[in-house]
């Protein structure tokens, strides 16, 4: 077993001391640009790291400082912390030698764990297109890992189907590629609406693959922030959801205390299906997610798992 699944497995502390079961939970922080969003990031993780996530990930950006401070924030969050810390790693603008030098950097650091994403291609510049001497997506980039070193392997995922897939069918088999090149789980792109995840992970199962599926959660901070972070991604926002959020009348008070709102019965509805995990999208600011997970405390959906709308057998590692 790989040090991130050891991690993963059900054998530890739950997050929730006095829940019936183990309930999964882990954070994504992204690298501070400036001095002030650096005290914001490590206010935040004094805040969340009590709490004993799962682990923790750190996002990746392409190429000079971003992903110098990448490997930085993993460092810090697992010597000083000692978190179980998943650097997130992508093809955009790397070569195979590239990578190597960072992976070996990782290692030095304790760093075992990696999240193989393609990644999105600069703004402006098009479609993606590999790097010479680099890796052609992120199955190929899984694949490598798994082939140098014994890394802990994540993947992403699409409820709603990656934006460049040709169909539903077609993002599922490249799932499926992505688990047999060494993904021995799956994070998912954030989503809104939770029938559409449930029918995924439907589609997803009967394709055979049964690696966990660890749920993107955003709580929302701001409506305009909202529509923001979604056009990077190309996340739907339900038309329900707009609808609530502009009747807060940019009150951005009022619609963070919406998206607390929001985020907690989402994940509510989630933990009682009986999902593998929570992967909260933190956006380098506690407030929110704690506000969550306190709800979620007071709401105790982890003793009606396995009531929730169609949820399908899932297997853990």
């Amino acid at each position: 077993m790989s040090p991130l699944a050891t991690a993963l497995s059900r054998a530890g502390r739950p997050l929730f001391e006095d829940a019936a079961g183990d309930v999964e939970v882990s954070f994504e922080f992204f690298p501070p640009k400036s001095d002030r969003m650096e005290a914001t990031l490590w206010e935040s993780i004094q805040t969340l790291a009590p709490l004993r996530p799962r682990f923790v990930s750190v996002t990746y950006g392409a190429g000079g400082s971003t992903r110098e401070g990448t490997v930085e924030v993993c460092t810090r969050l697992k010597q000083e912390f000692g978190l179980e810390t998943m650097a997130h790693l992508s093809c955009v603008g790397e070569t195979r030698e590239g990578v190597g030098r960072i992976i070996d950097r990782l290692g030095q650091a304790g760093i075992k764990n990696i999240l193989a994403l393609r990644g999105d291609p600069p703004e402006g510049s098009g479609a993606f297109v590999p790097t010479e001497g680099g890796f052609a997506g992120s199955a190929e980039l899984a694949a490598h890992l798994r082939d140098h070193g014994r890394w802990g392997i994540g993947a992403s995922c699409f409820p709603e189907i990656h934006p460049e897939a040709e169909s539903p069918a077609a993002d599922i088999d490249y799932l499926r590629r992505k688990v047999e090149s060494g993904a021995e789980f799956l994070i998912t792109q954030l989503f809104f609406d939770n029938a559409v995840f449930f029918d995924w992970l439907a589609d997803v199962r009967a394709a055979g693959i049964e690696v966990p599926v660890y749920v993107g959660v955003l709580p929302i901070r701001t409506y305009a922030g909202l529509k923001r972070f979604c056009a990077t991604c190309d996340a739907e926002i339900p038309a329900a959801l707009h609808e609530a959020l502009a009747a807060c009348d940019g009150d951005t008070g009022a619609e963070r205390e919406f998206g607390i709102a929001y985020a907690s019965r989402q994940c509510e509805e989630l933990l009682a299906a009986g999902v593998d995990g929570l992967h909260f999208y933190v956006l380098n600011k506690a407030d929110s997610t704690l506000a969550v997970l306190r709800a979620l405390k007071a709401a105790r959906p982890w003793e009606r798992a396995g009531s929730g709308p169609g949820r399908p057998a899932i297997t853990a590692s």
